[in-house]
């Protein structure tokens, strides 16, 4: 029986999984994608939304902790055949992410299914991918958009219980107009109304 035992096997010792987590967050703070399998995307995202949550923080603790979870790997990209370090993902993480998603109260991450399977043993991959800046956006303004739907949609129930009142109200306003085209016949033709000139 597994009571209380969170996170997945994945088929691995406990040794294996902290260095396979580890990997896949580094190269997914690195390259902002990477393509996995279902179950190590999921193991993965929780980690790295703990991380990017981290980093938020901001502070030498922080900072430290992350260290002390992830690693400082550096991040190398090669420019005519020589390899060039660019940074290390610690300062990624704390420079360029923290400050990207300081408006994000969490799901920093998202996992899209795709059509490919593994050519090894037929697994079902996926894409395990960092938001966007903009996209963080986007769905602040769709989620604008949504409030503004259900308050029309209240605006509209309303209305349809306020014209039971206006047609209460009505045969005044029709007694009103009849007694005003009573007495603008009752004038004489050749004065102009006073309500015209205005």
């Amino acid at each position: 029986m597994r009571h209380k035992l969170a996170g997945r096997r994945l088929n691995r010792t406990s040794e294996h999984r902290v260095a396979l987590r580890r990997n896949l967050v580094s190269s997914l703070i690195e390259h902002e994608t990477v393509s996995t399998t279902m179950a190590k995307a999921k193991e993965s995202k929780i980690f790295a939304d703990k991380m990017i949550t981290l980093a938020k923080d901001g502070t030498l603790p922080a900072r430290r902790r992350a260290i002390a979870l992830l690693g400082d790997r550096d991040i190398i990209e090669y420019e005519d055949d020589k390899a060039v370090r660019k940074g290390t993902i610690i300062g990624k993480l704390f420079s360029e992410l923290g400050p990207r998603y300081l408006d994000r109260t969490g799901g920093y991450t998202r996992i899209i299914r795709l059509s490919l399977r593994r050519l090894g043993d037929n697994g079902q991959l996926v894409l395990l991918q960092l938001i966007g800046p903009d996209e963080a956006s986007q769905e602040k303004a769709k989620a604008r958009t949504k409030k503004r739907r259900r308050k029309i949609g209240r605006a509209k129930a309303e209305p349809e219980e306020s014209t039971t009142e206006q047609a209460v109200e009505q045969p005044e306003a029709v007694a009103d107009d009849e007694s005003s085209k009573e007495s603008q016949a009752e004038k004489p033709t050749g004065e102009p109304d006073q309500d015209s000139n205005v």
